[in-house]
């Protein structure tokens, strides 16, 4: 028996959908805190995980409908909310390496997609095309994120040039993929988080 997914209302387009897919908000004070470890105390407040539905919520004042509270909330909230799920993304990457369940590096990313051993990629945004391209024909069905430049991965995994990592078959493998799903659904511009 599986267990049934919980779920909540979008403030924005009001459907109800797995909280998975949407952010979580409170109210503390006056305040309005992004709560995406659901650790802060108060009734949460969502939005569906994308970068349009925050700005439509901020734009119309509907945080401001649902708690019935002029609420202090930053000029650049939105921006903030991107860069705390980008970090919590890339700190997975950290955590996947500690773990053992991360190569980087052409070869070795090869390697690795010749023993079946990959759950997926990620690659640079500003990764060679010729690069690209061998990868791309070596994965086939391996899914592949391209979400961060190489300076961020260099610094995020204290390495240079980091083009193309994999991450191996492991415990850890679900946990970065929600995080890079859940940044990569934010920056989608069709404002659908099932893609």
């Amino acid at each position: 028996m599986t267990d049934k997914p919980i779920v909540r209302k979008c403030i924005v387009d009001g459907i109800t959908k797995p909280t998975s897919e949407l952010l979580r908000f409170v109210m503390i004070g006056n305040t309005l805190y992004p709560d995406f470890n659901k650790k802060l105390p108060g009734k949460g407040i969502y939005v569906t995980n994308n970068r349009i539905s925050l700005e439509t919520a901020l734009a119309k004042k509907l945080f401001n409908k649902v708690t019935r509270h002029n609420l202090k909330i930053d000029d650049d909230f939105v921006n903030i909310v991107e860069n705390i799920i980008k970090t919590q993304a890339l700190n997975s990457l950290n955590i996947a390496r500690k773990a053992g369940a991360l190569v980087a590096g052409f070869e070795k990313v090869k390697e690795e997609i010749k023993k079946n051993k990959v759950e997926f990629i990620i690659e640079a945004l500003d990764a060679g095309k010729d690069g690209k391209e061998k990868i791309a024909f070596l994965a086939k069905s391996v899914e592949i994120f391209n979400l961060f430049s190489i300076d961020e991965l260099d610094i995020t995994l204290n390495k240079e040039n980091t083009v193309h990592i994999a991450i191996l078959k492991s415990d850890t493998s679900r946990m970065v993929y929600n995080n890079l799903k859940k940044y990569e659904n934010f920056l989608s511009l069709n404002g659908d988080s099932n893609q």
